[in-house]
């Protein structure tokens, strides 16, 4: 009987462990809960490229969506507010969490939403808050965007992103009702909160190439030296853009090596390198020859 309980308790741990999606290793996790303004940086590929950087981004967005209480009901659903999100991951949801929410909220009772929703992800274990001003198109999110402020003056693990001063100067990055996103504007949000989990140290920084020249090389002698690369998530895996001079060769960890061939001179080529999320960093390199 033991035996048998034993394998039941194995095959649920298979199927819990193949329910649940697979985090990338190297990178936090960061969930990111949005309503229909930040609804726009799924439907922009260049913003969800810019907005996962060096994160393992969970993207939690939805039209109509609250801090508290019921949402509007898109196609007769209704989304559920950033609360009832929050508790229903649990502690999928992670250590860091942004939140760009707001603007369905109610101005007399956001300050006590706000602070529910600290609230509930503290209980889930989230130890980084951040959160999205709201553009200021109108009077009532100025003291919305007061009551932000305040909740991080009271909560050390708040920090507000100012997204109504980053956004202020672009009109052009907004639909007729000075709320909703056209591409720039998803862009200019995703940017934003790229910068800023970049500044505080959650997203990694992409790969950079520290290798600025390389050693002489003898024509018809063997030749070996490796290149080097510093931040993004290793491993790292190199490549040529272009061809190498006749007789060397880049391999893939870095290591450049071979027998020139070529005649006496000084050859140049780019190099790239990737990293295991996908960064690159390419640097032109110069090789002398000599007989």
């Amino acid at each position: 009987m033991r035996g048998v309980l034993a394998a039941l308790v194995a095959l649920a741990a298979l199927i819990a462990a193949a329910a649940s999606p697979a985090r990338s290793t190297g990178v936090q996790h960061v969930t990111l809960i949005g309503d229909s303004v930040a609804d726009a940086i799924p439907g922009d590929y260049s913003a969800s490229l810019i907005v996962k950087q060096g994160i393992d981004l969970d993207l939690e967005v939805a039209p109509c969506r609250r801090v508290e209480g019921e949402g509007c009901p898109i196609d007769g659903v209704r989304p559920p507010s950033a609360v009832q999100l929050i508790q229903s991951l649990g502690s999928k949801i992670g250590p860091t969490v942004v939140v760009a929410v707001g603007y369905n909220d109610f101005e007399d009772q956001y300050a006590g939403n706000i602070e529910d929703a600290i609230d509930a992800m503290t209980a889930a274990g989230v130890k980084r808050i951040f959160w999205l001003t709201l553009r200021a198109a109108r009077h009532p999110y100025l003291s919305m965007n007061d009551d932000i402020a305040q909740a991080a003056a009271k909560h050390p693990q708040v920090t507000v992103v100012d997204w109504n001063v980053y956004s202020r100067s672009h009109p052009d990055w907004f639909q007729t009702d000075g709320l909703h996103l056209l591409g720039p504007g998803a862009e200019g949000m995703a940017t934003l909160i790229h910068k800023t989990l970049l500044t505080a140290g959650v997203a990694a920084k992409p790969a950079r190439i520290t290798t600025t020249a390389l050693p002489v090389a003898h024509r018809g002698k063997a030749y070996k030296a490796m290149l080097a690369a510093i931040e993004g998530v290793t491993p790292y895996r190199w490549s040529l853009l272009e061809r190498a001079p006749l007789g060397i060769h880049l391999e893939p960890n870095g290591a450049v090596v071979g027998m020139p061939r070529a005649r006496a001179g000084r050859y140049t080529f780019n190099v790239r390198v990737r990293d295991a999320i996908g960064s690159l960093s390419t640097r032109r390199l110069t090789l002398r020859i000599v007989t």
